[in-house]
């Protein structure tokens, strides 16, 4: 069920147009009292938690396309990707839709600021964010929970972004889906093959909670380096997006966005012009964005332990130059 309502986010032009039931409040009762006495006590206290927060989440649509200037400005090589988001915007805005964006995949090599997209666009939207960074996490269950007769178990990141977020269309990222990797039995990406639907994602059932939430509005981002080691049928429900490195201009234009983030998110960063020397940029410029960011933070403190406010080429380390190897 879906109700009308206005409400502004901030930071965004993005309005809160409405409610969304994501779960069934009296499913949930009734699952609650139907807990045999031995049930998990962790399923309990979920069960307890979802009656408390109630099942309505705010949804966000757009009442006038959103200022993405500054994006493309600052994300030079992901043109393409931008442009379809906003065509998707736009059709938003003569109905009643709320923000609905397809499945997306952004293939590239590393450290070319993949996962920074995704972040800026759930800022660009102003709904919630839920984060799976594949590479690091072996649990089959990851994304759709575990059932509650194991040790442990719990639900997944999907039914958890649901359940603690304010939002029914949050913005979900799968980083480096192409390192998911196996455990016994269960596929890692085996939830996704709902969930990227949009008629069984409407009722999509957590193995731990063993409830359905309406998981039907989440705005899916992926990444990953080689599609080859991604599954054909979940690469045929996103939209492909092969993002290349930027070239020598685009590259200079996110130094020094960079460059003027990092200077404007600290005090300090005051004591620091509102764009680095020439030369400086030019060494910022020719790293990836990743590196860009770790070595634009090492540059100002570099500067600063020499007694400058200004950086100097030399204050920039070398691409993986301030990386030392650790062994016992």
């Amino acid at each position: 069920m879906t109700t009308s309502v206005a409400r502004p986010l901030a930071g965004s032009c993005i309005p809160i147009a409405g409610f969304k039931d994501v779960y069934d409040v009296p499913t949930v009762e009734r699952a609650l009292q139907e807990l045999p006495a031995t049930a998990n006590e962790a399923l309990r206290a979920l069960y307890d938690k979802m009656l408390r927060m109630g099942g309505q989440r705010f949804t966000v649509k757009p009442s006038a396309m959103p200022q993405m200037d500054e994006l493309f400005e600052e994300l030079p090589n992901f043109g393409t990707v931008l442009e379809d988001i906003r065509k998707q915007l736009a059709l938003c805005l003569d109905s009643q839709d709320p923000v609905e964006l397809p499945p997306m995949l952004l293939l590239g090599a590393p450290g070319i600021g993949k996962t920074h997209f995704a972040r800026r666009i759930a800022q660009l939207l102003g709904t919630g964010f839920g984060f799976v960074p594949m590479s690091s996490l072996t649990a089959g269950w990851i994304l759709g929970g575990a059932s509650s007769q194991w040790k442990n178990a719990k639900p997944g990141k999907v039914f958890e972004t649901f359940l603690n977020g304010e939002y029914a269309n949050p913005v979900m990222v799968v980083d480096e889906m192409d390192k998911a990797s196996a455990e016994g039995q269960y596929d890692p990406l085996g939830a996704l093959y709902g969930l990227l639907e949009t008629d069984t994602a409407t009722r999509f059932v957590d193995e731990f909670a063993e409830v359905p939430i309406d998981a039907s509005g989440a705005v899916w981002f992926a990444t990953a380096n080689d599609a080859a080691r991604i599954p054909e049928p979940i690469l045929n429900r996103m939209h492909v997006y092969e993002i290349e490195a930027p070239d020598a201009e685009g590259a200079r234009r996110i130094a020094l966005n960079i460059y003027r983030e990092i200077r404007g998110a600290h005090d300090w960063g005051r004591r620091f012009p509102e764009a680095p020397g020439e030369a400086a940029l030019e060494k910022l410029a020719a790293l990836s964005p990743r590196e860009m960011r770790r070595a634009a933070l090492a540059a100002f403190g570099n500067a600063k332990v020499a007694g400058r406010s200004e950086l100097a080429p030399e204050d920039v380390p070398d691409a993986r130059g301030a990386r030392r190897r650790i062994g016992f």
